[in-house]
Parts: structure tokens; C-alpha cells; sequence
């Protein structure tokens, strides 16, 4: 049987159902917390009548999968988006004009994510993906246009601009991704052995993970990058607690980002670590700040016990910790309701406990044995009723595992479950993190001439924001080649250099530098997008002093720099997080 692309968008939908309308009542809570009006609950009850209406006009194409719609009614389905996805954004404009400046900031973000899942579920059908597309646009860029010209204030245009580069690196993401599909299924029709078929497809795959990688994380630095420089302004309380949380949930985004990158690597059992001290409370807060408006729209009561002897500061991997705990706790949300989850940190014998406990519907005895294989659930219908892959508690268990620890489960059908989490780490006395970070003096960066090469505008606008507070003499360059004329003729302290640009990259041009001149011996700093192992190999050749993929984690990127300029001395490595 062949399956129609109008039949495997109305799939996608369908399984995605349960999702968009807990997303939606997400951002409808959130809404009424920033107006405390009631329109963001009128909003939520439209939106509710129209997933039913394209419910039930999609329904047709899944009871027949191979049924191609005739003209009137391909009119009705795109008509049918089109109402849709125009009253799921719709709260969009009305948090734009009514929520103040994190109204706006979120709005954006709403818009971006928006665009982002109807390209990626809908690319299938050209049609029905222009219907949903346009509707996100028009409000995407629509929004701040309208803004600018009702205040007069032509600066804010640019925020139209980094929206058409966002959704210009969307679009090559999507090509890639429908190009990706089809050689991967041409692949797998001509390959004559297994062997040969899981190579083609897995080289593929690994184009198709790099080239996403790159063009999610370029617009993702414009947005993150925003919100740390908006959390460095004067704001209110409330105002802090909404951009902590937006920063919180594009540090989780980059997480599971990088998370799809490393599948592999997980299961060739090639995944390296990249230690650091942290500090056990913050990330907890962190997680708490993320976890707490999701579980209480689920009427779930979340809370946190930690024993006294749990150290302060920790030796780790944060990210893989922070990951390990997001999909327990994820799994702990989604297959609860009106419930509870209990957090329970313990120590003993240089042994970290974390038990992540949940009353909600348990897990059959003969199952509790496959709940942490890749893309297996509880049972069958497990996806159907409550959504996800089935991959988070495979990753999770494989990251404990490689951590030198262990991820283990206790259920009782109908009662809930415990995931526990056990992991050997070297406690950090108060007085070393504080030693260690009394000596990255980022102060030492006060009249440093720093030299940054990137090819995208408005990465070069948020390198000179971060910067400026420091009393950096910062030069801006737009390719390669005009970094190696300008490093040819006038020595610098060190040089940001991003890795794909046009005329020359950032690679050959680095080479280039390093052949002679005044700036021969300079600190080269990769800052780039490109974040798969290959590339960090690449920079690794010709000797950078640092790699830190994008979106900067600003504090990173002043004390790297700090580093670079041979003041800051810290006994440990300087990755990008």
C-alpha cells in the first residue's frame, strides 16, 4: 500500500494532537500570568474548536491512506489549516501588543517555534505546508514591522530581518531534510545487502544531523543571545523570572540538540565527557524554574528533597546531568495526572542518589525490562495515548552508564514509578570553586583588540553587544579573506573566527594567518555552528586555542577570551558547553 503525502501529514497530526493542545495550554497560561486578562482563555477555546475541525477534515485521508483529495477538497484541508494555524498563533500578536517587552520576546519565540514544527510535519505536502506556513509568517514578521511603523522607531525593522534570516536557514533545513528522505529511500531501494543499505543511510544521516545542526543553531544565537542581554537590562521581578525561564528552556533546547547528535556516538559507546564543576542547588533550581509551570498545569504537585549531606559544588558533566534529569522528569510529568513527583537527592560513600518518583500509571511487570531500549515504550499504545519517541530513557540510562553510574526503575502497575538515578562524583569544596573562579578576571579585556570574523550581520551585532561592556576594540569582518588582510597589516590579542563563510572559511583562513605576519603566534577561537566531532577534529589541526559552538554562552566567551589574552589562569580545558 502507498501512503499519500496528504496522508502521512495527516498522521503526523494526529499523533502530534495531544501535544499542540498541551503546548497550547502552556502558552495560554503563560499569557494570563503576563496580562491576567481573559482572553488568553477565550483564545484556548478557539483554538480547541479549530484542532477538532481539522480533526475531523484530516480524519478522511487516515482512514485511506492512499487516497488522493480531489480539488475541492484539497481547498478544504488547506482552508482548514489555514484557520487553524492562524488562531494557534494568534496569541501571538495579542501577547505582542498586550504582554510589554517579554510579552514580545515570547511571542517571537512562539513564532519561531511555530514555523519550526510546520516545516518539519508538514514538508511532506506541499499545499497544506504553505497553508500553515503563511499564517506563521505573516505574524512573524508582520508583528514587529507593524511595531515599528505605529512608533516610529525604524531601528526595530531589524527584528524582521533576523526573522527572514531565521526562516531562510529553515527553509535549506527543510530542503536538506526532504533531500535527505528521498536519497535515503533511493539508498535503501538500490542497496543489494544490509550492510551496504545501513551505510548509505547512516552517512546520510549524519549529513542530514550536520546540516540542521548549523541552521538551527545560527537563528538559536540570535534568540538566546537576546534574552541574556535583555536579562542584563533593568527589569522587575516578574520580568526576571520570565527571561530566566526562556533562557532555561534554550539551554534545554540546545541540550536536546546536541543530545540528536550524539545518538551515535551513545551507541558505538564513543561518547566523550567534558567535566566541570557544578554547583548541585542551581541546577536543580534551574530545572524546578522549567518543570514547575508544566506540572501544575497538569495539576501535579512537584517537589524537591535534598539531604543535608549532598555536597554544594560537584565534578561532572553538567549537560549530560541536566539531560539525564529533563527526561526523568519529562517522563514523570507526561504519565502523570493530578498526581504527585517527588524529587529526592541523597549521598553516601561519594555516591550521588537521585530518585525521581511519580504517582501516576506505572508500568506493567513484564514491560519494566524494555523501558529502556531505544524507541520502546510501556506498550503499544503508549505513544498513541501520550506521545514521545521512546529514545529519553535509553539516552538517559547509556549517559549513566558512561558516567560510571547507573539508572534504574521500580513501578507498580496503576501507582507510579521511581527512577533512580546513581552517579560517583568528586565533590568541590566551596573554597576551590570560589578559588577557581576568583582567577578568570574578565576585566583584563578592558582595551584588548579583538579580531571576529563571521559572515552573518546579526551574529556580528550580538558579538559586539556582549563585548562592549568589557571595553573590548573590537574589529568586525565579513569573510575569511578580509580577516587575513586585516591580520596581515595590524597585530590583535586574539581572533574570533567563525568556520563557514563565502570568499574564504574559517579554517584556510586561520591557516593563512598562521603562515606569518603580526598576528602568527595569536590566539585563534573557533565560535562556529558547526558542532559535530569532524569539525572540532578539523579546528584541532591547525591549533585553536579554544572551540565553542554557537549560541555563545556569553560568560564562556569572556573568560575564554580572558584566557586567550594570557591573563585568566584556570587549571582546566575551555569547551563550549
Amino acid at each position: 500500500m502507498t501512503t499519500t503525502a496528504y496522508a502521512k501529514v495527516a498522521q503526523v497530526r494526529y499523533r502530534e494532537l495531544k501535544t499542540r493542545i498541551a503546548l497550547a495550554a502552556f502558552i495560554g497560561v503563560t499569557a494570563w500570568l503576563v496580562t491576567r486578562t481573559v482572553w488568553p482563555g477565550v483564545w484556548f477555546m478557539a483554538m480547541l474548536a479549530t484542532q477538532a475541525l481539522d480533526w475531523l477534515v484530516f480524519s478522511r485521508f487516515r482512514r485511506n491512506p492512499e487516497w488522493m483529495p480531489s480539488r475541492g477538497y484539497l481547498a478544504l484541508s488547506c482552508l482548514t489549516t489555514v484557520i487553524g494555524v492562524t488562531v494557534y498563533a494568534g496569541m501571538t500578536g495579542y501577547l505582542w501588543f498586550y504582554g510589554g517587552e517579554t510579552g514580545r520576546i515570547f511571542a517571537m519565540i512562539q513564532g519561531a517555534g511555530g514555523l519550526l514544527h510546520v516545516s518539519l510535519h508538514m514538508h511532506h505536502a506541499r499545499p497544506i505546508l504553505i497553508s500553515a506556513v503563511v499564517p506563521h509568517s505573516l505574524y512573524f514578521l508582520g508583528l514587529p514591522v507593524t511595531q515599528a511603523a505605529l512608533t516610529s522607531q525604524w531601528h526595530e525593522l531589524l527584528v524582521p530581518i533576523g526573522g527572514i534570516l531565521y526562516m531562510s536557514h529553515l527553509l535549506v533545513a527543510v530542503r536538506q531534510s526532504s533531500s535527505t528522505t528521498r536519497e535515503m529511500q533511493e539508498a535503501r531501494d538500490a542497496a543489494l545487502d544490509a550492510r551496504g543499505k545501513a551505510e548509505v543511510a547512516n552517512a546520510a544521516k549524519s549529513d542530514f544531523l550536520a546540516v540542521v545542526s548549523h541552521e538551527i543553531r545560527t537563528p538559536m544565537n540570535a534568540v538566546i543571545s537576546a534574552a541574556n542581554l535583555l536579562k542584563g537590562t533593568r527589569l522587575d521581578t516578574r520580568q526576571t523570572e520570565h527571561v530566566d525561564m526562556l533562557i532555561d528552556a534554550g539551554d534545554v533546547l540546545m541540550g536536546l540538540l546536541n543530545d540528536v547528535l550524539d545518538v551515535s556516538k551513545i551507541e558505538a559507546g564513543k561518547m566523550e565527557l567534558e567535566t566541570a564543576d557544578m554547583v548541585v542547588r542551581d541546577r536543580l533550581t534551574a530545572l524546578g524554574r522549567l518543570w514547575g509551570p508544566r506540572a501544575e498545569a497538569n495539576n501535579i504537585h512537584l517537589a524537591w528533597q535534598i539531604a543535608p549531606e549532598v555536597p554544594h559544588c560537584v565534578r561532572t558533566d553538567p549537560l549530560r546531568f541536566q539531560q539525564i534529569l529533563f527526561n526523568l522528569m519529562s517522563n514523570a510529568v507526561k504519565f502523570t495526572r493530578d498526581g504527585d513527583i517527588l524529587v529526592k537527592l541523597d549521598w553516601a560513600d561519594g555516591v550521588l542518589a537521585v530518585a525521581v518518583t511519580d504517582s501516576g500509571c506505572g508500568i506493567p511487570a513484564d514491560r519494566l525490562d524494555h523501558v529502556f531500549n531505544s524507541f520502546e515504550q510501556a506498550d503499544a499504545g503508549t505513544t498513541r495515548r501520550y506521545g514521545g519517541t521512546g529514545l529519553g530513557l535509553s539516552i538517559s540510562r547509556k549517559l549513566a552508564e558512561v558516567m560510571g553510574g547507573s539508572l534504574t526503575v521500580a513501578s507498580v502497575e496503576g501507582k507510579g514509578s521511581t527512577f533512580t538515578l546513581h552517579l560517583p562524583l568528586t565533590v568541590v569544596s566551596t573554597q576551590q570553586a570560589d578559588a577557581v573562579q576568583a582567577t578568570i578576571d574578565v576585566s583584563v579585556l578592558a582595551n584588548r583588540s579583538i579580531l571576529a570574523a563571521d559572515d552573518h550581520p546579526v551574529n556580528r551585532r550580538i558579538l559586539a553587544l556582549l563585548l562592549e561592556p568589557y571595553g573590548c576594540r573590537l574589529t568586525l569582518v565579513e569573510d575569511g579573506a578580509e580577516a587575513v588582510e586585516r591580520a596581515s597589516h595590524e597585530p590583535f590579542d586574539v581572533i574570533l573566527m567563525d568556520m563557514q563563510m563565502p570568499v574564504m572559511d574559517g579554517l584556510e583562513a586561520s591557516r593563512r594567518i598562521r603562515l606569518g605576519g603580526p598576528n602568527r603566534d595569536t590566539p585563534v577561537i573557533a565560535l562556529t555552528a558547526n558542532a559535530m566531532d569532524t569539525h572540532r577534529a578539523a579546528w584541532d589541526g591547525i591549533g585553536v586555542h579554544a572551540f565553542l559552538t554557537k549560541p555563545i554562552n556569553p560568560m564562556l566567551l569572556a573568560v575564554t577570551l580572558a584566557e586567550a589574552c594570557g591573563q585568566a589562569r584556570v587549571d582546566r580545558v575551555v569547551e563550549a558547553a
